[in-house]
């Protein structure tokens, strides 16, 4: 059973920037994807970005190359930089790992971007 810990999310103005974590307790260069979703209100789950396990990335269609997934396989954490972030890009965001091809998804934090 692989347990993820998201942590990072919280209140800031339209421009700014956050750094999301999630603690994985996975070899995450092993792993066969990382990387986030987001959910934002009244809304399905979009992904954000993710990693692949060859270091592939795959950007959302919402992100516009504002936001950057990367992870550090000695902390096994990965990571989401947002930038220049926008009153839409308010969420729920989900850390996941596709380990061993089995699905793990983290408990969710909240995102909000006020104008």
């Amino acid at each position: 059973q692989v347990h993820l810990v998201e942590s990072g999310g919280g209140l800031v103005q339209a421009g700014g920037s956050l750094r999301l974590s999630c603690e994985t307790h996975v070899d995450v260069l092993a792993a066969n994807v990382v990387g986030w979703y987001r959910r934002p209100p009244g809304k399905q789950r979009e992904l954000v970005a993710a990693l692949t396990g060859l270091s592939t990335t795959i950007d959302g269609d919402s992100t516009e190359g504002r936001f950057t997934v990367s992870r550090d396989r000695g902390k096994q954490q990965i990571y989401l930089r947002m930038q220049n972030l926008k009153p839409e890009d308010t969420a729920v965001y989900y850390c996941f790992v596709r380990y061993q091809m089995i699905d793990y998804w983290g408990q969710g934090t909240q995102v909000t971007v006020s104008s």
